[in-house]
């Protein structure tokens, strides 16, 4: 991603309708995990999702390959490392838990993301993925921000797997949102969606991908793909 674009993530992560909703994700998939140990956040941009698992007692690190990134983190009092997502710079079944939030679609070498992820994880170990879905959502916004692919859940299962994960849970997120976001995108004439949303229009988008908390649409299709993985080794 380029800086322009992350300094827009950084400055709009904490109060978007988005990126609330998907900390909401991660402090109850890490809740679910159990005693906290050591974590790696890949691909962490400002820490926002670092701060997550800090605050969940997880002794947790940011890596990521912009320096901008990486100060940002810092700033905000997180260990953070500037590293290639592709090569680690940790020790072998070093840490209990890596996330990696819309990380493998930027990087052509997907593979060798996902197999530093299972190098890294000590036995029963866990990783908790997310990334775009679905090719026909592709736009404008996927080019501006660095994107190389959207996923499918087969390519995204085969992915993980062959780097010696097994997929614990894979489930779509923003399915009710989905038609809006497609039309938006059709409509798209270039440049990212990364911008501010008019403070009702945030709440009231908050709300509709909050209820998909309690409704069972998360094997449709949708916006966003996650999925929870560990090591057995």
């Amino acid at each position: 991603m380029e800086t322009t674009e992350l300094r827009r993530l950084i400055a709009l992560e904490d109060t978007h309708w988005w990126y609330r909703e998907r900390r909401a994700i991660l402090r109850r998939e890490v809740r679910a995990l159990g005693r906290p140990g050591r974590a790696l956040d890949v691909g962490a941009a400002g820490g926002g999702n670092t701060q997550v698992l800090v605050e969940a007692g997880w002794d947790a690190t940011a890596t990521d390959h912009c320096e901008t990134a990486v100060e940002t983190a810092r700033r905000r009092g997180l260990k953070a490392v500037r590293a290639d997502a592709r090569a680690l710079p940790f020790e072998t079944s070093s840490v209990s838990l890596v996330t990696a939030f819309d990380v493998l679609e930027h990087i052509r070498e997907d593979h060798l993301v996902t197999e530093e992820i299972a190098r890294v994880l000590a036995p029963g170990g866990h990783a908790l993925i997310a990334v775009p879905c679905d090719m026909s959502l592709w736009s404008p916004h996927d080019d501006a921000v660095g994107h190389v692919r959207r996923y499918g859940r087969d390519s995204l299962t085969v992915v993980v797997e062959k780097a010696g994960l097994t997929i614990d849970r894979l489930w779509s997120w923003n399915v009710l949102l989905r038609p809006l976001v497609a039309r938006h995108r059709r409509r798209s004439t270039g440049g990212s969606d990364l911008r501010r949303t008019p403070l009702l229009l945030n709440a009231g988008l908050s709300a509709v991908v909050c209820a998909e908390r309690y409704l069972p649409v998360k094997s449709l299709k949708g916006v966003t793909l996650f999925l929870r993985a560990r090591l057995n080794r």
